[in-house]
């Protein structure tokens, strides 16, 4: 499968918004891409950032939706669209998918919030995987895929050959300029990137906005969790990559043995809760 992730600039109007979704779709489709995945929320905006987010409510979700369904169809290429969703508990962040033919499969919700997102957002509760031309893949949104490995593996067990990572990561305000990938001293992200893959054997596409001040690439990572393909920091644009669905095994997610992780008997050496537990209280060690 050839697949596209879609690296576009803060819109500031709704129009605008839709305007970069339109042309990063075609510049997608014009280089045989069969699946695009775009960033966090980007319809409008990811809220809580150092950008205004435009007015968005029931309408501007309907119409943004429906025009990008219309396009997939024209364009002929599956699309993965970061937005919120307005529901009766609160705005959720939701990735669409939806197939070359234009039809809504499903979404995925944000289920594990950054701690700063809670004044803005509600989390989903289910996971769910996908399957476009034979390839099964899942979404995972930002803080969930840095911090939560275990949601990741959720679809890798389940047998994804890819898990797509929309994400919001860095400032185009303020911050350092990076000009290495992965570097050691740089963020974190990029690290985390290359063990989300390496961990499950599958491959890991993470695709953040184009910022002035990005903390992590727009990226492909490989089953070995070598860094496939990156786009330059700061450049909007879409990155074009074939993935090969049969280096995708799987085989340290289908490993995984959630019955070796059952809680034992007590101890008698105390586990490192029990022990905190137990100075907290000015018992003796």
């Amino acid at each position: 499968m050839i697949i596209a992730l879609a690296s576009p600039g803060i819109a500031s109007t709704l129009d605008e918004g839709l305007d970069k979704t339109r042309r990063l779709l075609s510049e997608a489709s014009a280089q045989g891409a069969e699946i695009v995945c775009f960033p966090e929320a980007y319809l409008p905006g990811l809220r809580g950032q150092d950008f205004r987010v435009f007015p968005f409510d029931q309408t501007q979700q309907e119409r943004a939706l429906q025009t990008v369904t219309q396009w997939a169809r024209t364009y002929a290429v599956a699309t993965i669209l970061g937005m919120e969703r307005i529901t009766e508990a609160g705005r959720q962040i939701v990735a669409f998918v939806i197939d070359a033919q234009g039809q809504v499969q499903g979404c995925q919700t944000k289920n594990q919030l950054d701690p700063t997102e809670d004044q803005f957002y509600v989390p989903g509760d289910a996971r769910r995987l996908f399957e476009i031309k034979g390839v099964k893949f899942g979404v995972v949104i930002c803080h969930e895929g840095w911090r939560y490995p275990e949601t990741v593996r959720w679809a890798a067990v389940r047998g994804a050959k890819i898990v797509f990572h929309p994400h919001h990561t860095g400032s185009d305000q303020e911050g350092v300029r990076l000009t290495q990938w992965g570097a050691a001293g740089g963020p974190y992200y990029e690290k985390a990137m290359i063990m989300r893959s390496v961990e499950n054997t599958i491959y890991f596409a993470s695709v953040n906005y184009a910022l002035r001040f990005q903390e992590s690439a727009t990226s492909l990572i490989a089953p070995s969790g070598q860094c496939q393909a990156y786009l330059p920091y700061g450049q909007e644009g879409v990155l074009v990559q074939a993935i090969k669905g049969e280096e995708a095994t799987g085989l340290l997610a289908t490993r995984y043995a959630p019955e070796r992780y059952r809680e034992s008997g007590r101890s008698e050496r105390p586990t490192p809760h029990a022990e905190g537990e137990r100075l907290s209280r000015g018992w003796e060690r």
